[in-house]
């Protein structure tokens, strides 16, 4: 077997079921061996979306995602996601192809060092020097992917180890041709680090992975929070996307918060974990609330810009964190019990240790629910028609209306896509995608090309803002080659409208935050998938209807919704 071959047969091993890709010479081998054993090849249209789609496998499924670049600028153009992925602690596997190991530093096609470039944004970065190191490499790789606070890892793999071993000689033999002692030597010196290359090849075999664990909590740990926790008159979950991180427990940990008794709130990919509608689950006016608690338990999510770096949690309460990263935990906002360990195990332990409760959070939890009825009714009412263009809220209302159990939705942009994540309301664990802390636009082509490759039965839609569609619009072209019936709904207002909001009230000058209302349905038609406009809010429920028929028969669709101008979100801006 040659390179490509024996990293086909780790992948394997992994569990590995997708490659996203750009295909590249440098990387040829791995392609075509991954293929020959079964793995699907998905290419992309740009690197940066074949690494997306591998996060969003990660996060659907709980395997590290895989994606293989070429050289130089392939690898360049992964960095935007590979550090979306580090700070959204997505397990991705990140194969970067490079010159040969003879040719480094000396001029080689897309040569230039890589590892400088990826190494602060990846856990672990590696270059392989002889191709039997490429499978303990690989196998580490992916262990270190998983391990603590998971995150993306970087392989770089030369050329010269991925190629037939008797090519690779030729090439150098090729290479070496002349008279004399010179050529002589050169020949001499080729053919034995040929031999280092190839050595000992016939003995390597990919093993079994070993299992990574979650981190465990501490047993006083979980003892000190039950504690408070039966003392507490407001407690409040908050629970933040690496709560889900564990995805085979995901509805064990559903049940285990279903135990506790006390209202939550969910965040990131978080959303979706109690379903639709769960008495326990709040959506509107965290602040309002986390201000009021007297035990706020803060799971997998650090203190940051979101909770207003800590000031909206309730000072003279209890404040229990817990997360994978010693330090996420006290980052801005020192709790009282940090506990350093995975936020779902924590939280099933907790239930296990806890007991039955009954209901004596009542009072406070149908307080909150009152609140958040209001502000039902209120989205409601601006949800009415304002205008001939499409009101946003009364879009979102009709996208959250056709959503299957088994939805998945993916979030890609500003100020509608904020908006949608006030009304629609995903369905099941593990059924929202969005960037995470990052706010990185642009991720919306690949976390969907991934979320509909490992929910194939599933309607995955994508909701883009006009602004980030342009990002990886590209990929309709993906989806109809490799047959993913995607749904987008892009919320065409003409502008950049988050950035607009602040910047036109405060600096009066709308420079650099105007677009034009784009035929996007006709570009999607141009990569081969359908369009359809959408300028009517009258026509949202029928055009909707059509678009989820269209995807369910297996095409990609893209609706381009022209949006009317709302105050909804004014002065929602946080940095």
């Amino acid at each position: 077997m040659n390179g490509g071959d024996l990293i086909g047969e780790v992948l394997v091993r992994q569990g590995v079921r997708f490659l996203f890709t750009l295909c590249g010479g440098h990387i040829s081998p791995i392609l075509v061996g991954a293929k020959q054993r079964g793995i699907r090849v998905v290419d992309t249209r740009h690197e940066v979306d074949a690494v997306f789609a591998a996060d969003a496998s990660f996060r659907l499924t709980g395997v590290p995602g895989v994606a293989a670049v070429t050289a130089g600028p392939g690898v360049t153009n992964t960095i935007t996601a590979i550090k979306n992925a580090q700070l959204a602690q997505s397990a991705v596997v990140l194969l970067g192809g490079s010159a040969a190991t003879l040719l480094k530093g000396k001029g080689a096609l897309q040569d230039i060092d890589q590892m400088a470039l990826i190494q602060p944004h990846v856990k672990w970065a590696r270059s392989a020097t002889t191709v039997r190191a490429l499978v303990p490499l690989l196998e580490e790789a992916f262990e270190v992917s998983r391990s603590g606070v998971p995150g993306p890892v970087f392989l770089e793999c030369p050329i010269d180890l991925l190629y037939d071993e008797a090519l690779i000689r030729d090439w150098y033999g090729a290479a070496s041709k002349g008279g004399g002692l010179a050529g002589a030597g050169l020949r001499l010196y080729l053919k034995r680090h040929a031999d280092k290359l190839f050595a000992g090849i016939d003995r390597v075999r990919p093993a079994e992975p070993r299992p990574v664990p979650p981190p465990a909590p501490e047993k006083g740990d979980v003892r000190d929070a039950v504690a408070k926790l039966r003392k507490a008159k407001k407690p409040l979950l908050v629970l933040g996307s690496q709560t889900v991180l564990d995805a085979p427990h995901v509805a064990t940990l559903a049940a285990a918060i279903e135990a506790i008794g006390a209202p939550v709130f969910l965040a990131g990919g978080a959303r979706g974990l109690l379903g639709q509608g769960h008495r326990l689950q709040m959506r509107h006016k965290r602040k309002e609330a986390l201000r009021e608690a007297d035990l706020v338990v803060l799971c997998g999510l650090p203190a940051d810009f979101r909770l207003d770096y800590g000031r909206q949690i309730n000072r003279k309460g209890f404040l229990v964190s817990v997360n994978r990263s010693d330090d996420d935990l006290r980052l801005n906002r020192r709790p009282d019990l940090p506990v350093h360990a995975d936020p779902g195990l924590f939280l099933r332990e907790l239930a296990a240790a806890l007991g039955e409760v009954g209901d004596r959070w009542q009072d406070w939890r149908e307080g909150l629910r009152t609140r958040d009825l209001e502000r039902e009714r209120e989205i409601a009412r601006q949800a009415e028609p304002q205008s001939e263009l499409v009101n946003p809220l009364h879009l979102c209302r009709e996208i959250d209306r056709l959503l299957a159990p088994d939805s998945v939705l993916v979030a890609d942009g500003g100020d509608f896509v904020a908006t949608a994540s006030y009304v629609v309301s995903p369905r099941a664990p593990l059924s929202w995608l969005d960037p995470g802390v990052f706010g990185t636009l642009g991720v919306g082509g690949g976390f969907a090309l991934g979320a509909r490759l490992c929910r194939p039965q599933a309607d995955v839609w994508l909701l883009w803002g006009d602004g980030s569609a342009a990002y990886s619009l590209a990929e309709f072209d993906t989806y109809a080659r490799h047959g993913i019936p995607v749904l987008a709904v892009v919320g065409n207002d003409a502008g950049w409208t988050q950035i607009a909001r602040e910047q036109v009230e405060i600096l009066k000058d709308d420079v650099g935050v105007v677009l034009a209302r784009t035929d996007y349905h006709k570009v999607a038609e141009g990569y081969g998938g359908r369009g359809l406009l959408l300028a009517k809010d009258a026509d949202v429920r029928s055009v909707l209807e059509e678009a989820l028929a269209i995807a369910r028969a297996g095409q990609p669709v893209l609706v381009n919704a022209h949006l009317a101008k709302t105050e909804f979100r004014k002065g929602s801006i946080s940095m």
